[in-house]
């Protein structure tokens, strides 16, 4: 679990796991990267609970500090801020008996969020190949025989959109369990920005064994297409233009690709 600065959600994420990881069924490292705040006092206060920390403030560098000192597999990859139950992590690893990467499903949590915000997400959720991604869910987990296509994590902007395209449609799978819970942005702002770091991802070199089927999935083209598919009423018409207005906008704002553009508004 990669955290910089996350005081204020830390303890909502690690209290569903702490009792599995105080009797060992779980193995939990929480990886501070140059936090200024108790990130990390926060995360000690659980028992079972490893705390790595770092002064370098990177993502990916946290993810490969936490291999380095993981021993168990399959291995969860868990973002600070989401929530996820210890049913959503057991039925996830089962589901790395047959596959290579998988994740739960997410529930994005739009209370508090501005209109715009709440339409935008309405038709996200409608979209199947956005929901068969492992991007986007702020979570994903790899067998041991996937990891080890994986390597190591690259520098890139994108650690989950690079995990998805190193795997076939056949080798990953969105497991129908508890689903892990999203808060998503609350302001158009905050939308936009996340957004603008995901586009940055998403032009970045993909991996090598990327191929059309893992590199086509979710172009814009397509997601457009699968779209326009689920308008039904004047609602989700609706909201269906908000998408494509927030999507252009971040196309049109988009700003240095190794920027890390992060939604505070939802660490409430």
């Amino acid at each position: 679990m990669p955290a910089h600065n996350e005081e204020r959600v830390l303890a909502r994420t690690l209290g569903p796991l702490a009792a599995h990881a105080a009797r060992g069924a779980l193995e939990v490292i929480v990886v501070c990267n140059a936090c200024t705040d108790r990130s990390a006092d926060v995360a000690r206060a659980f028992a079972g609970v490893t705390v790595i920390e770092t002064d370098i403030a990177s993502k990916p560098h946290a993810l490969n500090l936490g291999d380095a000192h993981a021993t168990a597999w399959p291995r969860v990859y868990l973002d600070a801020d989401i929530v996820a139950a210890p049913q959503s992590i057991a039925d996830t690893a089962a589901a790395l008996g047959t596959r290579q990467a998988a994740r739960p499903q997410a529930r994005f949590v739009t209370t508090g969020a501005a209109p715009l915000v709440r339409s935008y997400y309405r038709a996200r959720s409608r979209v199947p190949s956005l929901n068969s991604a492992m991007w986007g869910a702020g979570v994903y987990a790899l067998s041991e025989e996937g990891h080890r296509r994986l390597v190591s994590f690259p520098d890139v902007t994108g650690d989950d959109l690079w995990v998805d395209r190193l795997f076939t449609p056949a080798e990953k799978t969105v497991v129908d369990t508890t689903p892990v819970v999203v808060q998503v942005p609350r302001t158009l702002g905050a939308l936009i920005a996340i957004s603008r770091r995901n586009v940055a991802g998403a032009r970045e070199p993909g991996p090598d064994r990327s191929g059309p089927d893992s590199s086509q999935m979710h172009a814009p083209s397509r997601v457009v297409r699968e779209l326009a598919g689920t308008v039904r009423s004047p609602l989700s018409a609706m909201d269906a233009l908000v998408y494509v207005a927030v999507a252009l906008c971040v196309r049109l704002t988009r700003g240095s690709a190794r920027r890390w553009e992060r939604d505070d508004t939802s660490r409430r």
